[in-house]
């Protein structure tokens, strides 16, 4: 399928061909005479075009080619952090740094290097993702994306080979080593089962069966806390390193009549899970720009000529849970409808870094993988009577890349739906998209373990019937056959639901989603029948959400919408929880007796000058914003000292879901307490409370402050960022997760979509890159940058540098 016109074709062509004239780069110093030949005889190459802010325009000629290039130019930037997540799904973290140190949670959840290593040496072990790549598509993935990954190992190392690293983050470190394709389909592997098995590896690592005698003489033992286990659950959805926004707009409300589309992903600003910005370029075959993530040679994220799409964490659950009844004689054989099935024993074992091997045991079952930890992401005994297996379709899912390139070559929203119906390949996220056709789309096409309500009312035991409906959670009775999952005929691979369970709306005049459940991706035209799996229908909405949904209505509704319109949306940096709240706190406060309230140490504070600055502040988590920290801080106690159900006058309402609920309960006994705590830690830091934002939210670079806007989770803020409280230096000095790779897209009837992006963390890690702070500059001045996705603007940028690399010296 063509994605360019044939000039453009024919003028990319005549590149890869011309740039062998042009002088000398960085990259070929150490060529030899007989380069040019080299090239046109087998070795992989591609062209690497820089323009502003270090962001790589690729072309090659096939796929193989274009993931050289891609990870070339990787490599080029974050050579550390592939480095190490690499490290990591080759399960070597404690060979080289030791097993009792921490993880950074990219690629899992394990707490320390030891459970990362067993979980992810026993993949390698079982040879999972070899069998995986051995699955004709689209099962398995497709000849292009194989060669999109034996194409960016290659260009992986030949970066390592062909330069001297500069990061002190691994600077002649023994574990950068060159990659092979299936370390790159392992890093894939690592993403897909996040929500799963990689959500619970501490758990799955260290489940141990009950000792003989002893178990059995305890009877059955303490079982689950259904509570815990709800709230374990709730707490993987809401994490705030997974979060996004997104919405598309109909051309019905656009001033081109064409879509418009704002991404605004929420994912971590350091480590494994990082976005990388990019186009990619096969002339006559794909033309697609956006942003990877890392270690990926596909754009996860992103636009073409025709379309746009991002995505956001659904509220699906990709996983579910089978209780297992056990052999009173054996803790580790399992019955079903009355016969005894043995539990698969895998030995793992991992070597350490100062020390001998170790060596543990890891117990498998038909379902998946037993999960027991007192202590871990699901809290689950192991007893003499009853064990809990986990079910992750994503473990069966190499998928991800086919889906992804299939956006890339998409012609508009029907065809983003074709490609997820084809290959079904996201694990837990939502897309939307838009196109210039006038197309919006939302759809939460993921996999999902097949549990409909009826199964779950059929076969949930105990245990289930509490998860299931509070938290989304099934929990069926493994001991009986007529419990299996089924499968739908539509659907790629067994036990999951196909394309035409999945909640969908088109065409809408805006589609949009916070990462709440699918009902009110438009709040008129809300979204039910789905399965309980999926999410909720009328229940509570985050307040993130419902800013979200007010903010993006009102623009429909206003309409003669473009690009710039997106742009004011991303950087509005409005408090919804303010909106609803901020007038009430300031009244209250200023009645408080005497102007004083009591803190948690039950000392007294005088609160009365914070309460003109709640009073006067702008309700905007902008950095000039003064009252802004000051209101940040005390939401934050208030949420903990006050429960949800005492926290409103006016309850939630599903009648009026997007306005309810409001009016803040200040009679509350933890209001003025959460009041007293702010200004005393404020004080305490040497913060005056009504000091501007920017102030105290902040970045260190390069010994340089960068002030940072936009706020957390609980405020409701679009522009959602979670900083890192450091009141012993006196505010925010860092972010861990929020707004990633920021996207605003339209098309205007020319040839090039009208594109405006922000890498927040900007494009590399490294230190001394010029291109390890610039785009988060513009971040904090709420700048954007202008993408040059067609070959007129490419040529004409002032920072163009142009690169040939070849994997031959």
């Amino acid at each position: 399928m063509r994605t360019r016109p044939r000039r453009l074709v024919v003028a990319a062509v005549a590149l890869l061909a011309a740039t062998a004239g042009l002088p000398a780069t960085a990259a070929e110093r150490q060529d030899r005479p007989d380069r040019q030949e080299q090239l046109s005889h087998g070795g992989l190459s591609a062209v690497i075009r820089y323009t502003e802010y270090g962001i790589p325009h690729i072309v090659a000629k096939d796929y193989k080619n274009l993931g050289f290039g891609t990870g070339w130019a990787q490599a080029a930037d974050q050579v550390c952090t592939l480095a190490d997540g690499f490290v990591t799904v080759r399960g070597e973290r404690s060979r080289f740094f030791g097993p009792d140190a921490a993880t950074d949670f990219s690629l899992s959840s394990a707490t320390r290097n030891l459970s990362s290593d067993l979980y992810f040496r026993g993949v390698r072990q079982t040879r999972t993702v070899e069998k995986l790549l051995a699955e004709p598509a689209p099962r398995g993935p497709s000849r292009q994306v194989e060669d999109l990954m034996r194409g960016f190992a290659a260009g992986y190392n030949a970066w390592l080979k062909q330069n001297r690293i500069s990061d002190p983050a691994c600077k002649g470190a023994s574990w950068v080593r060159p990659v092979t394709p299936l370390d790159v389909a392992a890093r894939f592997y690592a993403i897909a089962v996040l929500g799963g098995q990689g959500g619970a590896v501490d758990d799955i690592t260290s489940a141990r069966p009950p000792a003989g005698s002893a178990a059995r003489a305890k009877g059955g033992g303490t079982g689950p806390d259904a509570e815990a286990l709800i709230r374990a659950v709730r707490e993987r959805t809401a994490d705030a390193a997974m979060g996004s926004n997104a919405v598309a707009f109909h051309g019905a409300t656009t001033a081109s009549g064409r879509g418009l589309l704002l991404g605004n992903p929420h994912y971590p600003w350091h480590g494994g899970r990082r976005f990388w910005q990019a186009q990619q370029t096969i002339p006559g075959e794909l033309n697609v720009a956006g942003a990877s993530l890392l270690g990926s040679p596909t754009v996860a994220i992103g636009y073409n000529a025709h379309v746009a799409w991002s995505h956001t964490v659904s509220t699906g659950v990709p996983f579910s849970l089978h209780q297992l009844t056990l052999d009173p004689a054996d803790p580790t054989v399992y019955l079903v409808d009355g016969k005894p099935e043995r539990m698969t024993k895998r030995t793992v074992t991992v070597a350490v870094k100062g020390g001998a091997p170790v060596t543990r045991t890891q117990w498998w079952t038909r379902y998946g993988p037993v999960a027991a930890s007192a202590n871990g992401e699901l809290p689950l005994p192991w007893t003499a009577t009853t064990a809990y297996a986990l079910n992750d379709p994503n473990a069966a899912n190499l998928r991800f890349a086919d889906t992804s390139l299939g956006f890339g070559k998409a012609r508009g929203t029907a065809d983003v739906l074709s490609s997820l119906a084809r290959h079904q390949g996201l694990p837990w996220v939502n897309t939307i998209a838009a196109d210039s056709s006038g197309h919006s789309l939302y759809t939460q096409s993921q996999v999902l373990p097949r549990i409909t309500d009826d199964l779950a009312a059929r076969c949930s035991t105990a245990l289930g019937k509490a998860t299931y409906p509070a938290a989304g959670l099934a929990v069926v009775d493994g001991a009986r056959g007529d419990c299996a999952l089924g499968s739908d005929a539509d659907a790629v691979q067994p036990g999951v639901f196909g394309p035409a369970r999945m909640p969908t709306l088109k065409d809408a005049p805006y589609a949009e989603n916070s990462n709440d459940s699918a009902w009110l991706a438009n709040a008129d035209r809300p979204l039910t029948g789905y399965e309980r799996i999926f999410g909720t229908i009328g229940t509570q909405r985050s307040l993130r959400t419902r800013g979200a949904i007010e903010d993006v209505a009102a623009m429909a509704e206003r309409g003669g919408l473009t690009v710039r319109d997106l742009q004011r949306q991303q950087f509005v940096n409005r408090v919804p929880a303010a909106d609803l709240a901020a007038g009430d706190a300031a009244e209250a406060c200023a009645a408080l007796p005497g102007g004083a309230a009591t803190g948690s140490d039950g000392r007294a504070v005088d609160v009365s000058e914070a309460c003109p600055v709640l009073a006067a502040w702008d309700r905007t988590m902008d950095t000039g914003s003064r009252g802004a920290l000051l209101y940040d801080r005390f939401w934050r106690k208030l949420v903990t000292k006050v429960p949800a159900a005492q926290r409103w006058k006016v309850p939630f309402s599903a009648a009026d879901p997007v306005r309810t609920p409001h009016t803040l309960n200040t009679g509350a006994p933890g209001f003025a307490t959460a009041l007293a705590d702010t200004v005393a830690e404020l004080r305490a830091a040497g913060v005056a409370l009504d000091s501007r934002l920017g102030e105290h939210q902040f970045v260190v670079r390069n010994g340089q402050r960068i002030p940072v806007p936009g706020g957390t989770e609980g405020l409701g803020v679009w522009n959602k960022i979670e900083p890192v409280w450091d009141q012993a230096r006196g505010g925010y000095r860092e972010v861990s997760t929020g707004s990633s790779h920021i996207q605003a897209v339209g098309w205007d009837g020319s040839r090039c979509p009208v594109a405006r992006t922000l890498l927040t963390y900007s494009q590399s890690s490294n230190p001394g890159s010029p291109h390890y702070r610039d785009q988060t500059r513009l971040f904090s001045q709420e700048k954007w940058v202008k993408f040059r996705f067609c070959e007129k603007d490419i040529l004409s940028s002032p920072a163009l540098s142009v690169l040939r690399v070849s994997d031959r010296l």
